[in-house]
């Protein structure tokens, strides 16, 4: 429970960083809403690794950090890909269109089951206990 806990709270600091640094970015800077998505997930994913990296997950070390690194942000384009398929199903498959209908869809039910695999991908593959399988780290 303490871990799925860190992991809501390390999850909520990443999602204010994405949509502070989107807004800021497209309404204070006029930069454009694409590039402004782009940097704030950028930065909101790297808020989401040092967080399960140095609390969530801290007890695991099995993986040099940067193998982590790139495995963590694998698994948030998983986890992205999950929100959005959930989007293309409910918006053109099943033809609910309405911005409620998006909403739901890919922020809560997307992020929802995205949510899901990446607690269990973080826990068990990127994270990985330390003496499961073989030593990664440098010698």
């Amino acid at each position: 429970m303490r871990r799925l806990g860190s992991f809501t709270a390390v999850g909520t600091v990443a999602f204010i960083v994405d949509i502070s640094v989107f807004n800021i970015l497209s309404s204070g800077f006029g930069v454009g809403p694409i590039t402004s998505k782009v940097v704030s997930v950028i930065l909101a994913t790297g808020v989401s690794w040092v967080g399960s990296r140095y609390l969530t997950f801290r007890q695991f070390g099995g993986r040099p950090k940067h193998q982590e690194a790139i495995l963590f942000g694998l698994t948030n384009l998983v986890g992205l890909g999950i929100a959005a398929a959930c989007l293309v199903v409910s918006h053109y498959i099943l033809g609910l269109t309405s911005p409620l209908a998006n909403n739901i869809s890919a922020n809560v039910v997307g992020v929802l089951l995205g949510n899901v695999f990446r607690y269990v991908a973080y826990r068990y593959f990127v994270f990985r206990p330390g003496g499961v399988g073989e030593d990664l780290r440098p010698a």
